[in-house]
């Protein structure tokens, strides 16, 4: 069976992209920093039958990255990694005069630094899998200027190049950076308090990632929004 790590994913997109893949018959090694809430996702995977290993930590803890990639070898290999765990810099967001920087360093620490330690540790295993991948979740603030969203967005575009880079430089694997569009997560009610418009469930954009999964398309930056959003 495939393996994948996935972090961040005790609720929300990561949730959501390991049910997805547990119900495809992957194996699975979890990250979160609550241990409670990963308990739980892990729990509600039980129903399909596959391995599921629950470390709960934080990312930019360079042991528990080795214990993530430790538990992906126990289960036979590494065919995916996906970097979803992520860090708003401040919360609410606010405009740059106001950003601390400690929030941003946070923002840089989580979302660029642990995902590439993670990676280079998973490398050995991504290389010698039939078809290893990585997938970093992007935004569509990498891209584009939106009030407040600076921090956040600088981070995610160093995050962008990064997935590029590696992208050039393992040609053996696939590196996608995926911008989901929004969706109604926590992360995004903690960026922007009291905006309840409407937005799609995280599990409305799975789809998007398991289209790449089955396709694999060349490595880059691809969009994958909900069907309804026709984009």
């Amino acid at each position: 069976m495939p393996v994948a790590i996935i972090t961040g994913a005790s609720k929300g997109l990561g949730r959501a992209l390991a049910e997805a893949l547990a119900a495809r018959g992957w194996d699975l090694v979890l990250d979160a920093r609550g241990a409670r809430g990963l308990r739980e996702a892990a729990e509600a995977l039980q129903k399909y039958g596959t391995r599921v290993a629950a470390l709960p930590g934080d990312v930019t803890d360079p042991e528990h990255r080795v214990g993530l990639v430790a538990a992906a070898r126990g289960f036979g290999g590494l065919d995916l990694v996906v970097g979803n765990a992520s860090a708003l810099g401040a919360e609410p967001l606010v405009r740059l005069e106001e950003l601390p920087l400690e929030g941003l360093r946070r923002a840089l620490e989580v979302n660029v630094v642990a995902t590439l330690g993670l990676v280079q540790e998973a490398l050995p295993l991504l290389r010698a899998a039939e078809a290893g991948a990585v997938i970093t979740v992007s935004s569509d603030a990498a891209a584009e200027a939106y009030e407040t969203w600076g921090g956040y967005g600088a981070s995610k575009a160093a995050l962008d190049q990064l997935a590029a880079v590696l992208g050039e430089e393992e040609p053996g694997l696939r590196v996608w950076a995926v911008d989901p569009g929004d969706m109604a997560t926590e992360l995004y009610a903690a960026a922007v308090p009291g905006d309840d418009g409407p937005r799609p469930d995280p599990a409305e954009v799975v789809p998007g990632f398991l289209r790449l999964l089955d396709e694999r398309p060349a490595s880059g930056r691809y969009a994958v929004p909900a069907p309804a959003e026709g984009r």
